[in-house]
């Protein structure tokens, strides 16, 4: 529930994730609550992306983007509040491999199908 809680917080405020902790409540609803788990994935909001991230690995434009953006924002007030340039180059560093990891992902359900039917890897290992 606090999983759930946080994921509703980030959908209508700026620079808080809402996907990591929608898949997690998936998680953790899937292991106690088959009513819960029915719940979330039918949920209008979230349903959507957990099945295609769940069945396909398929993670949004508007995700990445908006990832993107919260690092970039995130970097930029780190570094006025702190002004110390190894932290927010160590920090930016962590945030340039969660970017490489999310954007090898496919966009789309159309893109999955298109490296599906290529043969192509859909993430980083399949």
């Amino acid at each position: 529930m606090i999983c759930l809680g946080i994921a509703y917080i980030g959908i209508v405020t700026p620079g808080i994730p809402w996907s990591t902790p929608t898949v997690g409540a998936a998680f953790c609803f899937a292991k106690s609550s088959d009513r819960w788990h029915n719940w979330i994935m039918n949920h209008k909001l979230f349903g959507p992306f957990l099945r295609n991230w769940g069945e396909k690995r398929v993670f949004p434009t508007y995700g990445k983007w908006a990832m993107i953006i919260t690092m970039d924002i995130s970097l930029i007030v780190l570094w006025f509040t702190t002004g110390n340039w190894k932290l927010v180059a160590g920090v930016g560093l962590g945030m340039l491999l969660c970017a490489v990891w999310a954007l090898r992902y496919p966009s789309s359900i159309q893109e999955y199908d298109r490296r599906k039917q290529a043969g192509e890897k859909i993430g980083w290992f399949k």
